[in-house]
Protein backbone atom coordinates (compact mmCIF):
# COMPACT_ATOMS: atom_id res chain seq x y z
CA UNK A 1 0.00 0.00 0.00
CA UNK A 2 3.04 2.27 0.61
CA UNK A 3 4.37 2.29 -2.28
CA UNK A 4 1.12 2.78 -4.29
CA UNK A 5 0.98 6.01 -2.04
CA UNK A 6 4.63 7.18 -2.77
CA UNK A 7 3.72 6.75 -6.74
CA UNK A 8 0.78 8.64 -6.36
CA UNK A 9 2.46 11.49 -4.57
CA UNK A 10 4.89 11.44 -6.90
CA UNK A 11 2.28 11.61 -10.25
CA UNK A 12 0.85 14.14 -8.00
CA UNK A 13 3.69 16.34 -8.06
CA UNK A 14 4.73 15.89 -11.13
CA UNK A 15 1.78 16.88 -12.74
CA UNK A 16 2.05 20.40 -10.57
CA UNK A 17 5.93 21.04 -12.05
CA UNK A 18 3.99 20.50 -15.06
CA UNK A 19 1.44 23.22 -14.61
CA UNK A 20 4.09 25.58 -12.81
CA UNK A 21 6.53 25.45 -15.36
CA UNK A 22 3.86 26.64 -17.82
CA UNK A 23 2.26 28.72 -15.35
CA UNK A 24 5.65 30.17 -14.42
CA UNK A 25 6.84 30.82 -17.83
CA UNK A 26 4.24 32.16 -19.15
CA UNK A 27 3.75 35.22 -16.52
CA UNK A 28 6.91 36.12 -17.10
CA UNK A 29 7.00 36.72 -20.70
CA UNK A 30 3.99 38.26 -20.39
CA UNK A 31 4.25 40.19 -17.19
CA UNK A 32 5.20 43.50 -19.14
CA UNK A 33 1.90 43.14 -22.03
CA UNK A 34 -0.35 42.80 -18.76
CA UNK A 35 0.82 45.22 -16.54
CA UNK A 36 0.39 47.49 -20.28
CA UNK A 37 -3.33 46.17 -20.69
CA UNK A 38 -4.24 46.49 -16.92
CA UNK A 39 -3.09 50.46 -16.74
CA UNK A 40 -4.57 51.14 -19.75
CA UNK A 41 -8.17 49.39 -19.37
CA UNK A 42 -8.51 50.90 -16.00
CA UNK A 43 -7.84 54.43 -17.45
CA UNK A 44 -10.12 53.55 -20.47
CA UNK A 45 -12.78 52.76 -18.05
CA UNK A 46 -13.41 56.27 -17.34
CA UNK A 47 -12.88 57.70 -20.59
CA UNK A 48 -16.31 59.62 -20.65
CA UNK A 49 -15.50 61.51 -17.52
CA UNK A 50 -11.76 62.02 -18.62
CA UNK A 51 -12.89 63.58 -21.64
CA UNK A 52 -15.17 65.30 -20.42
CA UNK A 53 -12.84 67.32 -17.90
CA UNK A 54 -10.21 67.80 -21.14
CA UNK A 55 -12.45 69.01 -23.67
CA UNK A 56 -15.32 70.90 -21.33
CA UNK A 57 -14.00 74.18 -23.13
CA UNK A 58 -15.17 72.46 -26.73
CA UNK A 59 -18.23 70.77 -25.42
CA UNK A 60 -20.31 73.05 -22.83
CA UNK A 61 -21.74 76.13 -24.07
CA UNK A 62 -24.88 78.32 -22.47
CA UNK A 63 -28.08 77.76 -24.06
CA UNK A 64 -29.50 80.44 -25.71
CA UNK A 65 -32.18 80.28 -27.54
CA UNK A 66 -32.93 77.96 -29.97
CA UNK A 67 -30.73 75.12 -31.45
CA UNK A 68 -30.02 75.36 -35.24
CA UNK A 69 -30.54 72.61 -37.64
CA UNK A 70 -28.11 70.34 -38.86
CA UNK A 71 -27.48 71.53 -42.03
CA UNK A 72 -26.63 74.87 -40.32
CA UNK A 73 -24.03 73.72 -37.90
CA UNK A 74 -22.69 71.61 -40.58
CA UNK A 75 -22.17 74.18 -43.16
CA UNK A 76 -20.94 76.82 -40.04
CA UNK A 77 -18.07 73.81 -39.93
CA UNK A 78 -17.38 73.31 -43.28
CA UNK A 79 -16.95 77.59 -43.35
CA UNK A 80 -13.65 76.77 -41.43
CA UNK A 81 -12.42 74.03 -43.89
CA UNK A 82 -14.06 74.41 -47.39
CA UNK A 83 -11.20 72.08 -48.80
CA UNK A 84 -12.69 69.35 -46.51
CA UNK A 85 -15.14 66.68 -46.04
CA UNK A 86 -17.77 66.28 -43.87
CA UNK A 87 -18.05 62.40 -42.66
CA UNK A 88 -19.72 62.21 -39.45
CA UNK A 89 -22.16 64.76 -37.66
CA UNK A 90 -23.10 64.12 -34.21
CA UNK A 91 -26.16 66.49 -32.56
CA UNK A 92 -26.24 67.80 -29.08
CA UNK A 93 -26.42 65.04 -26.47
CA UNK A 94 -28.37 68.08 -24.47
CA UNK A 95 -29.03 71.17 -23.47
CA UNK A 96 -25.88 73.25 -23.11
CA UNK A 97 -23.66 71.13 -25.31
CA UNK A 98 -22.05 71.66 -28.93
CA UNK A 99 -22.65 69.57 -31.76
CA UNK A 100 -19.54 67.34 -33.45
CA UNK A 101 -18.74 67.68 -36.63
CA UNK A 102 -16.28 64.73 -38.04
CA UNK A 103 -14.31 66.30 -41.40
CA UNK A 104 -11.37 64.68 -43.19
CA UNK A 105 -9.38 67.90 -44.65
CA UNK A 106 -7.71 68.33 -47.71
CA UNK A 107 -4.41 66.82 -46.46
CA UNK A 108 -6.82 63.34 -45.57
CA UNK A 109 -6.33 64.05 -41.48
CA UNK A 110 -9.52 63.18 -39.85
CA UNK A 111 -10.35 65.95 -36.81
CA UNK A 112 -13.70 66.97 -35.04
CA UNK A 113 -15.25 70.48 -35.24
CA UNK A 114 -16.77 71.52 -32.25
CA UNK A 115 -19.80 73.97 -32.80
CA UNK A 116 -22.02 75.80 -30.80
CA UNK A 117 -25.66 75.03 -32.07
CA UNK A 118 -27.12 78.56 -30.59
CA UNK A 119 -24.83 80.63 -31.88
CA UNK A 120 -23.13 78.68 -34.86
CA UNK A 121 -19.67 79.44 -33.68
CA UNK A 122 -16.68 77.00 -33.17
CA UNK A 123 -15.18 75.99 -30.22
CA UNK A 124 -12.34 74.57 -31.03
CA UNK A 125 -11.20 71.32 -33.34
CA UNK A 126 -9.21 68.39 -32.23
CA UNK A 127 -7.59 66.07 -34.87
CA UNK A 128 -8.02 62.87 -34.36
CA UNK A 129 -4.67 61.88 -33.78
CA UNK A 130 -4.39 64.11 -30.69
CA UNK A 131 -7.71 62.49 -28.91
CA UNK A 132 -5.66 61.17 -25.77
CA UNK A 133 -8.29 58.23 -25.00
CA UNK A 134 -8.19 57.25 -28.83
CA UNK A 135 -4.74 56.37 -28.26
CA UNK A 136 -5.29 54.65 -25.16
CA UNK A 137 -7.77 52.83 -26.55
CA UNK A 138 -5.29 52.02 -29.39
CA UNK A 139 -2.69 50.86 -27.06
CA UNK A 140 -4.84 48.84 -25.27
CA UNK A 141 -5.96 47.20 -28.16
CA UNK A 142 -3.21 46.69 -30.72
CA UNK A 143 0.09 48.07 -28.84
CA UNK A 144 -0.11 50.92 -31.22
CA UNK A 145 1.48 48.36 -33.65
CA UNK A 146 -1.36 47.59 -36.23
CA UNK A 147 -2.65 44.25 -37.15
CA UNK A 148 0.74 42.51 -35.45
CA UNK A 149 -0.05 44.11 -31.59
CA UNK A 150 -3.56 42.80 -31.86
CA UNK A 151 -2.39 39.47 -32.72
CA UNK A 152 0.09 40.42 -29.67
CA UNK A 153 -2.98 41.22 -27.56
CA UNK A 154 -5.10 38.58 -28.49
CA UNK A 155 -2.16 36.00 -28.01
CA UNK A 156 -1.65 37.88 -24.12
CA UNK A 157 -5.06 37.58 -23.94
CA UNK A 158 -5.23 33.45 -24.55
CA UNK A 159 -2.75 32.87 -22.46
CA UNK A 160 -3.65 34.68 -19.51
CA UNK A 161 -6.82 32.58 -19.32
CA UNK A 162 -4.63 29.66 -19.54
CA UNK A 163 -2.29 30.91 -16.52
CA UNK A 164 -5.84 31.41 -14.67
CA UNK A 165 -6.99 27.91 -15.12
CA UNK A 166 -3.70 26.66 -14.46
CA UNK A 167 -3.17 28.78 -11.36
CA UNK A 168 -6.47 27.75 -9.93
CA UNK A 169 -4.98 24.35 -10.34
CA UNK A 170 -2.16 25.16 -8.09
CA UNK A 171 -3.57 26.77 -5.82
CA UNK A 172 -6.89 24.45 -4.93
CA UNK A 173 -6.41 23.16 -1.62
CA UNK A 174 -7.85 19.91 -0.33
CA UNK A 175 -11.01 18.74 0.88
CA UNK A 176 -9.99 19.59 4.58
CA UNK A 177 -8.28 22.53 3.55
CA UNK A 178 -11.54 23.40 1.92
CA UNK A 179 -13.33 23.04 5.08
CA UNK A 180 -11.69 26.16 6.32
CA UNK A 181 -11.86 29.72 5.64
CA UNK A 182 -8.36 30.34 5.81
CA UNK A 183 -7.96 28.83 2.24
CA UNK A 184 -10.03 32.18 0.85
CA UNK A 185 -7.78 34.51 3.23
CA UNK A 186 -4.07 35.82 2.27
CA UNK A 187 -1.97 36.54 4.83
CA UNK A 188 -2.86 33.11 7.31
CA UNK A 189 0.57 31.66 6.65
CA UNK A 190 3.62 32.20 9.39
CA UNK A 191 6.08 31.03 6.67
CA UNK A 192 7.73 33.97 5.19
CA UNK A 193 7.70 32.23 1.33
CA UNK A 194 3.87 30.90 1.59
CA UNK A 195 2.66 34.05 2.45
CA UNK A 196 4.62 35.28 -0.66
CA UNK A 197 2.59 32.64 -2.15
CA UNK A 198 -0.64 33.06 -0.78
CA UNK A 199 -0.50 36.64 -1.48
CA UNK A 200 -0.25 36.27 -4.97
CA UNK A 201 -2.48 33.24 -5.69
CA UNK A 202 -5.62 33.78 -3.04
CA UNK A 203 -6.71 37.62 -4.46
CA UNK A 204 -5.73 35.74 -7.88
CA UNK A 205 -8.42 33.32 -6.93
CA UNK A 206 -11.47 35.35 -5.81
CA UNK A 207 -11.09 38.14 -9.46
CA UNK A 208 -10.48 34.90 -11.61
CA UNK A 209 -14.00 34.76 -12.82
CA UNK A 210 -14.36 38.94 -13.13
CA UNK A 211 -10.63 38.81 -15.25
CA UNK A 212 -11.77 36.00 -17.37
CA UNK A 213 -15.01 38.04 -18.07
CA UNK A 214 -12.99 41.18 -19.20
CA UNK A 215 -10.26 38.90 -21.13
CA UNK A 216 -13.04 37.42 -23.78
CA UNK A 217 -15.29 39.77 -23.88
CA UNK A 218 -12.04 42.14 -24.77
CA UNK A 219 -11.70 39.37 -27.25
CA UNK A 220 -14.47 39.95 -29.18
CA UNK A 221 -12.81 43.09 -30.91
CA UNK A 222 -9.47 41.15 -31.69
CA UNK A 223 -8.97 40.65 -35.12
CA UNK A 224 -8.76 36.95 -35.57
CA UNK A 225 -11.32 35.34 -33.02
CA UNK A 226 -13.10 38.26 -32.55
CA UNK A 227 -13.85 38.14 -36.13
CA UNK A 228 -13.79 34.77 -36.25
CA UNK A 229 -16.81 35.05 -33.86
CA UNK A 230 -18.54 37.40 -35.81
CA UNK A 231 -18.74 35.54 -38.94
CA UNK A 232 -19.57 31.98 -37.56
CA UNK A 233 -22.85 33.50 -35.60
CA UNK A 234 -23.74 35.35 -39.15
CA UNK A 235 -22.55 31.86 -41.13
CA UNK A 236 -24.65 29.94 -38.73
CA UNK A 237 -27.85 31.90 -39.43
CA UNK A 238 -28.12 33.75 -35.85
CA UNK A 239 -26.63 37.10 -37.09
CA UNK A 240 -29.68 39.33 -38.89
CA UNK A 241 -33.02 38.63 -38.76
CA UNK A 242 -34.93 39.26 -42.25
CA UNK A 243 -37.36 41.83 -39.91
CA UNK A 244 -34.35 44.28 -40.41
CA UNK A 245 -34.06 44.64 -43.80
CA UNK A 246 -36.86 47.21 -46.08
CA UNK A 247 -36.96 44.33 -48.90
CA UNK A 248 -34.39 41.60 -49.60
CA UNK A 249 -31.13 41.25 -47.54
CA UNK A 250 -28.55 43.21 -49.40
CA UNK A 251 -25.69 40.90 -51.08
CA UNK A 252 -22.60 43.04 -50.80
CA UNK A 253 -19.11 43.10 -49.92
CA UNK A 254 -19.38 45.98 -47.65
CA UNK A 255 -19.87 45.27 -44.27
CA UNK A 256 -21.05 47.81 -41.93
CA UNK A 257 -17.92 48.30 -39.63
CA UNK A 258 -16.33 49.96 -42.95
CA UNK A 259 -19.08 52.67 -42.47
CA UNK A 260 -18.58 53.49 -39.60
CA UNK A 261 -18.54 53.08 -35.36
CA UNK A 262 -21.26 50.75 -35.03
CA UNK A 263 -21.99 48.60 -32.74
CA UNK A 264 -20.34 45.00 -32.34
CA UNK A 265 -23.71 43.12 -33.06
CA UNK A 266 -23.82 45.30 -36.40
CA UNK A 267 -20.18 45.04 -37.75
CA UNK A 268 -20.55 42.32 -40.12
CA UNK A 269 -23.98 43.12 -41.43
CA UNK A 270 -23.58 43.86 -45.19
CA UNK A 271 -24.62 47.48 -46.38
CA UNK A 272 -27.31 48.11 -48.68
CA UNK A 273 -26.94 50.57 -51.73
CA UNK A 274 -28.39 53.87 -52.31
CA UNK A 275 -29.78 53.87 -56.13
CA UNK A 276 -31.06 57.06 -57.65
CA UNK A 277 -33.46 56.16 -60.48
CA UNK A 278 -34.18 59.97 -61.14
CA UNK A 279 -31.19 61.38 -60.73
CA UNK A 280 -32.11 62.71 -57.01
CA UNK A 281 -29.95 64.57 -55.35
CA UNK A 282 -28.27 63.72 -51.74
CA UNK A 283 -31.00 64.37 -49.21
CA UNK A 284 -30.03 67.14 -46.34
CA UNK A 285 -28.75 65.82 -42.86
CA UNK A 286 -31.74 67.44 -41.64
CA UNK A 287 -33.61 64.94 -42.71
CA UNK A 288 -31.43 61.66 -41.53
CA UNK A 289 -31.30 63.53 -38.36
CA UNK A 290 -35.17 63.55 -38.40
CA UNK A 291 -35.94 60.27 -39.34
CA UNK A 292 -33.25 59.13 -36.44
CA UNK A 293 -35.41 61.26 -33.80
CA UNK A 294 -38.55 60.49 -34.94
CA UNK A 295 -37.76 56.32 -34.48
CA UNK A 296 -36.41 57.11 -30.95
CA UNK A 297 -32.92 56.59 -31.64
CA UNK A 298 -31.03 57.41 -28.26
CA UNK A 299 -29.43 60.94 -28.31
CA UNK A 300 -26.10 60.63 -28.49
CA UNK A 301 -25.88 58.54 -31.68
CA UNK A 302 -23.56 59.47 -34.96
CA UNK A 303 -24.67 60.01 -38.35
CA UNK A 304 -21.87 58.28 -40.86
CA UNK A 305 -22.31 59.98 -44.18
CA UNK A 306 -22.18 58.10 -47.52
CA UNK A 307 -18.44 57.40 -48.88
CA UNK A 308 -19.43 56.63 -52.63
CA UNK A 309 -22.29 57.61 -54.95
CA UNK A 310 -24.15 54.29 -54.23
CA UNK A 311 -23.51 54.75 -50.20
CA UNK A 312 -25.60 55.07 -47.61
CA UNK A 313 -26.08 57.30 -44.20
CA UNK A 314 -25.61 55.16 -41.34
CA UNK A 315 -27.09 56.13 -38.21
CA UNK A 316 -25.06 54.25 -35.33
CA UNK A 317 -26.30 54.63 -31.59
CA UNK A 318 -23.97 53.27 -29.43
CA UNK A 319 -25.17 54.26 -25.87
CA UNK A 320 -23.73 53.33 -22.27
CA UNK A 321 -26.29 50.38 -21.92
CA UNK A 322 -26.52 48.01 -24.83
CA UNK A 323 -30.13 47.55 -25.03
CA UNK A 324 -29.97 51.56 -26.71
CA UNK A 325 -28.05 50.25 -29.91
CA UNK A 326 -29.34 51.09 -33.38
CA UNK A 327 -28.00 50.81 -36.51
CA UNK A 328 -29.76 52.28 -39.22
CA UNK A 329 -28.77 52.53 -42.78
CA UNK A 330 -30.84 55.13 -45.35
CA UNK A 331 -30.88 55.54 -49.45
CA UNK A 332 -28.80 58.85 -49.32
CA UNK A 333 -31.67 60.09 -51.99
CA UNK A 334 -34.48 59.16 -51.33
CA UNK A 335 -34.03 58.97 -47.48
CA UNK A 336 -35.77 55.84 -47.62
CA UNK A 337 -34.90 53.69 -44.85
CA UNK A 338 -32.94 50.28 -46.19
CA UNK A 339 -32.22 48.59 -43.14
CA UNK A 340 -32.85 49.25 -38.76
CA UNK A 341 -31.44 46.56 -36.44
CA UNK A 342 -31.54 47.25 -32.78
CA UNK A 343 -31.45 45.30 -29.62
CA UNK A 344 -35.05 44.21 -29.57
CA UNK A 345 -33.91 42.44 -33.46
CA UNK A 346 -30.46 40.91 -31.53
CA UNK A 347 -30.78 37.21 -31.26
CA UNK A 348 -29.83 35.98 -27.78
CA UNK A 349 -25.73 35.44 -28.28
CA UNK A 350 -25.73 38.81 -29.71
CA UNK A 351 -27.80 40.50 -26.77
CA UNK A 352 -25.34 38.60 -24.23
CA UNK A 353 -22.11 39.94 -26.74
CA UNK A 354 -23.63 43.35 -27.08
CA UNK A 355 -23.80 43.31 -22.73
CA UNK A 356 -20.92 41.74 -21.99
CA UNK A 357 -19.05 44.66 -24.18
CA UNK A 358 -20.83 47.31 -22.51
CA UNK A 359 -20.00 46.04 -19.22
CA UNK A 360 -16.10 45.77 -20.34
CA UNK A 361 -15.94 49.21 -21.25
CA UNK A 362 -17.56 50.16 -17.84
CA UNK A 363 -20.67 51.63 -19.30
CA UNK A 364 -23.92 49.61 -18.81
CA UNK A 365 -24.23 50.18 -14.45
CA UNK A 366 -22.92 53.56 -14.24
CA UNK A 367 -20.24 53.78 -11.67
CA UNK A 368 -20.54 50.32 -9.96
CA UNK A 369 -19.63 49.19 -13.10
CA UNK A 370 -16.61 51.73 -13.13
CA UNK A 371 -15.30 50.56 -9.89
CA UNK A 372 -16.05 46.70 -10.47
CA UNK A 373 -13.54 46.90 -13.44
CA UNK A 374 -11.09 49.41 -11.55
CA UNK A 375 -10.93 46.53 -8.51
CA UNK A 376 -9.99 43.67 -11.76
CA UNK A 377 -7.60 46.17 -12.87
CA UNK A 378 -5.66 46.71 -10.11
CA UNK A 379 -6.43 43.19 -8.76
CA UNK A 380 -4.70 41.71 -11.72
CA UNK A 381 -1.83 44.25 -11.59
CA UNK A 382 -1.31 43.08 -7.77
CA UNK A 383 -1.29 39.80 -9.11
CA UNK A 384 1.87 40.85 -11.66
CA UNK A 385 3.90 42.42 -8.95
CA UNK A 386 3.24 39.68 -6.20
CA UNK A 387 4.24 36.82 -9.12
CA UNK A 388 7.31 38.71 -9.72
CA UNK A 389 7.92 39.28 -6.20
CA UNK A 390 7.32 35.51 -5.45
CA UNK A 391 10.05 34.81 -8.21
CA UNK A 392 12.73 36.99 -7.73
CA UNK A 393 12.79 36.14 -3.70
CA UNK A 394 13.54 32.34 -4.67
CA UNK A 395 15.51 32.48 -8.31
CA UNK A 396 18.43 30.15 -7.66
CA UNK A 397 21.51 31.55 -8.81
CA UNK A 398 22.08 31.50 -12.56
CA UNK A 399 18.46 29.88 -13.72
CA UNK A 400 15.39 31.67 -13.88
CA UNK A 401 13.86 29.16 -11.11
CA UNK A 402 10.92 26.92 -13.20
CA UNK A 403 10.80 23.27 -12.19
CA UNK A 404 12.66 21.08 -14.52
CA UNK A 405 11.67 20.77 -17.29
CA UNK A 406 9.66 16.83 -17.81
CA UNK A 407 7.22 15.45 -20.82
CA UNK A 408 4.17 16.86 -20.31
CA UNK A 409 2.54 14.88 -22.79
CA UNK A 410 2.45 11.88 -20.50
CA UNK A 411 -0.25 14.17 -18.30
CA UNK A 412 -2.92 13.41 -20.36
CA UNK A 413 -5.26 15.86 -18.38
CA UNK A 414 -2.65 18.69 -19.21
CA UNK A 415 -2.18 17.84 -22.84
CA UNK A 416 -6.51 17.64 -22.88
CA UNK A 417 -5.92 21.32 -21.54
CA UNK A 418 -3.53 22.36 -24.37
CA UNK A 419 -5.40 20.60 -27.62
CA UNK A 420 -8.67 22.21 -25.77
CA UNK A 421 -7.02 25.86 -25.63
CA UNK A 422 -5.44 25.03 -29.00
CA UNK A 423 -8.68 24.57 -30.92
CA UNK A 424 -11.04 27.12 -28.96
CA UNK A 425 -8.12 29.87 -29.63
CA UNK A 426 -5.97 29.20 -32.48
CA UNK A 427 -3.24 31.89 -31.33
CA UNK A 428 -2.53 29.74 -28.68
CA UNK A 429 -2.55 26.95 -29.86
CA UNK A 430 0.02 28.36 -32.68
CA UNK A 431 2.10 30.12 -30.04
CA UNK A 432 2.41 26.42 -28.31
CA UNK A 433 3.82 24.96 -31.23
CA UNK A 434 6.09 27.74 -32.07
CA UNK A 435 7.59 27.16 -28.27
CA UNK A 436 7.71 23.48 -28.60
CA UNK A 437 9.97 24.20 -31.87
CA UNK A 438 12.10 27.01 -30.18
CA UNK A 439 12.77 24.34 -27.16
CA UNK A 440 13.33 21.22 -29.27
CA UNK A 441 15.84 23.23 -32.00
CA UNK A 442 17.43 25.57 -29.65
CA UNK A 443 16.95 25.41 -25.71
CA UNK A 444 17.99 21.89 -26.10
CA UNK A 445 20.89 22.08 -28.68
CA UNK A 446 22.33 24.88 -26.16
CA UNK A 447 23.89 24.19 -23.19
CA UNK A 448 24.12 27.60 -21.48
CA UNK A 449 20.07 27.95 -22.69
CA UNK A 450 19.63 23.93 -21.34
CA UNK A 451 20.62 25.51 -17.64
CA UNK A 452 19.21 28.60 -18.00
CA UNK A 453 15.77 27.59 -18.64
CA UNK A 454 16.44 24.09 -16.51
CA UNK A 455 15.79 21.72 -19.03
CA UNK A 456 16.21 18.10 -19.01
Amino acid sequence: MKPQTNHKNKTNRQHYNVFWRWHFYAGIILAPILLMLAITGATYLFRGNIEQWLYQDYTEVAAEGGQREASAITGAAMEAYPDGTVARYQPPSEEGETAEVGITNASGEGMTVFVNPYNLESTGTLLDQNRIMDRVEELHGELMAGTVGDRIVETAACWTIFMLVSGLYLWWPSRHQMASRKSFLPSTSTNAREKRKRWHSVPAFWISGGLAFFLLTGMLWTGFWGNGIQQLTTSQGIGYPPSIWVGDAPVSDQVTEETGDVSWAAEQMPVPESYAANNYEQISIDRVVNEAEQTGVASGYDVFYPSSDEGVYTVSAFPDQAQGEVTMHMNQYTGSVLADYRWEQYPPLAKVMAMGITIHKGLQFGIWNQLAGLLICLGLIGMIVSGIRLWWTRRPEGKLGAPKSMSSWRFRGFVGLVIGFGVFFPLFGLSVLLIYAVDRLIIRNNRRLRSLFHAS
